[in-house]
């Protein structure tokens, strides 16, 4: 089974160490880590996005750069 997309409320308060949103929202800004606020008030956060800022994306999902090419050569 993967893993939903969006962290869940118990992920987020987890990684903010805070339960109000708009305190969620300031320790996700101090971060770095892009977010959205849904209708209903809550935070959403993307996994792969703090997979990415925290450098912990599966070998198979991180960009190699020696297989992109050498764009100052052309």
């Amino acid at each position: 089974m993967s893993q939903p997309m969006i962290l869940d409320q118990t992920e987020l308060e987890s990684l903010t160490h805070r339960t109000r949103a708009s305190a969620q929202v300031r320790a996700l800004r101090f971060m770095g880590i892009e977010h959205r606020m849904r209708p209903d008030g809550t935070v959403a956060v993307l996994r792969t996005h703090v997979e990415q800022v925290f450098g912990t994306l599966p070998a198979e999902k991180r960009k190699d750069p020696a297989n992109e090419p050498n764009w100052a050569g052309i």
